[in-house]
This record gives C-alpha cells, structure tokens and sequence, in this order.
C-alpha cells in the first residue's frame, strides 16, 4: 500500500512558534505553567509534560506568585496579563503575531464602536480561547455568533463591525456576512452599515483547499488531530465530504485495519496542532497493520 503524509499538513506558524517558545524557557527553568492547554493535541501535551510543562486554569493562575507562566498561541484577554502583572510571574507570551494583530484591531474598533453606538460581532466558537481573548478587548461587550440562532442578538438597526476567530471557515464566515446584511436591508435604505473584516488566518484558508485535493488522491484518509481542535474538526470536515474513506484519529491505537480493506492508497494529514512525528507514527502503524 502507497502512504503518503500530506506535507501541508502538522503545526502552523503560530503553534510551533509557541512550543519553540515552551520547550526554549523549559531548558532554563525545569519548569513552566501553560494558561490552558499550550496545543489540543493529547500526545503532543503527554511530550511537553514530561519536559516540565503544566497546565493551569484561570482560577489557578491568581495563585501562581512568581512562577514562570506561559501565554499559548490563542491569546489571552487583558484580565489574563493583569493577573501575572500583580503576581510578579516570569511571563512567556506566545500569542501568535496574527492573533495579536486582529486583538488590536477590535480593540481600536470597539473604542470607536462604543462611542458611536454600533456593534462589534466575532464569528468564532465562545468557548475557544482565542475568542475569548478577542472578546475581552471589548470587556465582554462584543457580540459571539457561532451558529445561526445567534443572530438575534444582532440589533439589525445598529451599525455592526465583524471579524471572525482565525481558524473558522471561510465558506462559513462569507455565509454569515449575508445573513447579517439580510436581516439589516429592511431598516436601511441604500447602503447596509456593516464592515466586514475577514480576519480568518491565511494559513488556516489555504489548507482547506489544499486538504480536499489531498483527499481526492487517496482510497483512504487518517486525518489526525486532537478532539478539542476547532480547527481539526473544519478540516476533518472538508476531507470527509470529498472523501467518504475518511477517518479521525487522535492517537494511532484508534486505527482499524477494516478500514484498509481494498484499499491500494492511504493519505494522512492533520490540523494546525498535529505534530509531524504524531503523524509519522500513525503511517507507521498503518504499515504494521497492512503489512
């Protein structure tokens, strides 16, 4: 059988930014307190804990006085560096470069906002960290939609902003940037007062494509990310419907061999937070099974 690892696939710049970042301050201290989870990947967090990572909660960090914390690639809201900032911790900041950007940005926007009475909407998943670190640039005050139902907290009289969590669907977010604008036409006449800021990562847009063309090639796909993973369960999504031969996986011991059988090619590929060498075991264990 023909396996092949998707070269496009495995940790994004953000992501591997951070570990570098982790296991850089780890060789210094032993030791390191991660605001949540540094990666939603369960053998990549199983790797990093052994270097002396720990994972803490919000409630934990107000307790943590002087020790080295690290920020994760998602970005925390300004309540989370008031915290390390009374506590004296040795702060490590791994908010990725682009997450920082688009937090900036909704800050400026919603100073403007708040003034002038509009509306500030983050299409984003409200229990992902990132939003909820985008939403803390406005103290809470902007506007989570996730699904559809949520549009009724939109006030379809008042002039809206929206951005979007970078690691939702493109398809997704141009979606509901016609459903805003649908239920705001009947209260303006020309022109609809919405901007539309299309803050999805490049990246994470490019792949989509690239991922669906990777599973067209193969009879089977392994797609390997971790359960938490909002952006594992996009792409996941995307091979599924290009090929129906696709299955998710976290750890290689959840691999079938019935789903090999017939099969002359296997495609494996993963979300921004799979590691490389998560994914080269995974074809390891597939030759153990096929061979």
């Amino acid at each position: 059988m023909n396996i092949t690892i998707d070269h496009d696939s495995g940790f994004c710049f953000g992501v591997e930014r951070a570990i570098e970042l982790a296991e850089a301050r780890l060789q210094e201290t032993g030791r390191l307190h991660c605001l949540g989870d540094i990666v939603h990947n369960i053998a990549e967090m199983e790797r990093l804990k052994k270097k002396g990572l720990i994972s803490v909660d919000h409630n934990r960090l107000s307790e943590l006085s002087g020790e080295p914390v690290l920020f994760r690639a998602h970005g925390e809201p300004p309540s989370s560096y008031k915290i390390t900032g009374s506590n004296n911790n040795e702060l490590t900041d791994a908010t990725c470069p682009i997450v920082k950007k688009l937090q900036e940005r909704i800050r400026k926007a919603w100073e403007v906002l708040s003034e002038t009475g509009g509306q500030l909407v983050i299409f984003g998943d409200p229990d992902h960290p990132e939003t909820i670190g985008l939403q803390g640039q406005t103290g809470g005050k902007a506007i989570i939609i996730s699904d559809p139902e949520n549009l009724k907290n939109i006030n379809p009289k008042k002039p809206v902003d929206l951005f979007s969590q970078t690691t939702k669907s493109t398809e997704g977010f141009m979606q509901l940037v016609k459903n805003i604008g649908n239920i705001m036409k009947p209260f303006f006449n020309d022109k609809v007062p919405l901007r539309v800021h299309n803050t999805i990562c490049g990246q994470i847009s490019k792949r989509m494509p690239r991922i669906r063309e990777f599973a067209a090639r193969h009879d089977v796909i392994i797609f390997v990310s971790g359960k938490q993973s909002s952006n594992g369960k996009v792409l996941f999504s995307h091979c599924k419907e290009i090929n129906q031969s696709s299955w998710f996986v976290s750890l290689p011991e959840e691999i079938q061999g019935k789903w090999f059988t017939g099969a002359s090619s296997a495609g494996i590929c993963g979300g921004t937070s799979t590691p490389r060498w998560l994914m080269e075991e995974v074809a390891n264990k597939i030759k153990e099974i096929v061979s």
